[in-house]
């Protein structure tokens, strides 16, 4: 069984995100192990200073980089990733599974992520061209994987 790793940063606080949450890990259990670990967001006085943005996206990006598993295929979520249609989504996660057993996906926090971490992936992804709210996403992130476990295993979900 495939080990998937979700770094991401920050928390979610909403009820029903958690709930959403909770339901895709519970389905994708079937497919993966699955361990995420949250970091802490960055303590960022004036969103308005680049400076300041900066240092904390690096200091996020040390974190998540000590996190990231060496062996694992990585997949970087930031805007300016690639896109793809859910089948061929599934194609490259049932790839790099094969490949490897290990995939790790990093969402980092509203300020994207450091340079750092999307030079270690050997995937720069991106969901969709519109904006989201960043604890969204993680829910987004699972339904989708969820969907391609389940492309890949032949199921009917993916219509």
């Amino acid at each position: 069984m495939i080990q998937l790793n979700i770094i991401t940063v920050g928390t979610l606080k909403e009820d029903y995100l958690k709930e959403a949450l909770a339901e895709y890990k519970k389905r994708l259990s079937q497919y993966a192990r699955v361990e995420e670990i949250s970091i802490k967001e960055e303590l960022i006085r004036n969103e308005e200073d680049r400076a300041q943005v900066a240092r904390a996206l690096d200091a996020e990006g040390e974190k998540i980089l000590s996190l990231l598993p060496k062996d694992a295929y990585k997949i970087a979520l930031c805007v300016e990733g690639r896109q793809f249609d859910s089948p061929a989504l599934a194609g490259i996660i049932s790839e790099a599974s094969d490949r490897s057993g290990k995939i790790a996906l990093v969402i980092g926090s509203s300020h994207g992520l450091s340079d750092k971490v999307k030079a270690e992936a050997n995937l720069k992804l991106s969901l969709s061209k519109l904006t989201f709210p960043h604890q969204l996403m993680r829910v987004i992130l699972y339904e989708t994987l969820y969907r391609s476990f389940t492309i890949i295993a032949g199921k009917k979900y993916h219509k």
